[in-house]
C-alpha cells in the first residue's frame, strides 16, 4: 500500500539523466545538449541555418529531434 509518507521518500526526477544518447526514438532540446556544448540560442540558429538537424513539433509547445539524426551528427554516420 502506497501511504502519502512512502511517496515524499522517494521523488522521481523531472528529467531523466542519461550519459547516452538513444540509438532510437525522439529526443527533447535539454537531452541534445547533453550532447551538443553550444547554447540554446546557438542551437536554434543552427537550426534555422540548417548546420543542425530540423525538428519534430510533436505539439505546439514540444519539439523534438530524430535521435538517429543528432547521432549521426555527432559521430558522422548512423551509430
Amino acid at each position: 500500500m502506497t501511504t502519502r509518507r512512502n511517496l515524499e521518500q522517494a521523488p522521481a526526477p523531472a528529467v531523466p539523466v542519461s550519459n547516452e544518447l538513444p540509438l532510437t526514438g525522439l529526443v527533447r532540446l535539454s537531452t541534445v545538449l547533453q550532447f551538443i556544448p553550444v547554447s540554446k540560442s546557438t542551437w536554434w540558429e543552427g537550426v534555422r541555418t540548417g548546420r543542425f538537424p530540423q525538428p519534430i513539433k510533436l505539439g505546439p509547445r514540444t519539439t523534438c529531434w530524430r535521435a538517429a539524426d543528432i547521432s549521426k551528427m555527432i559521430y558522422g554516420e548512423d551509430k
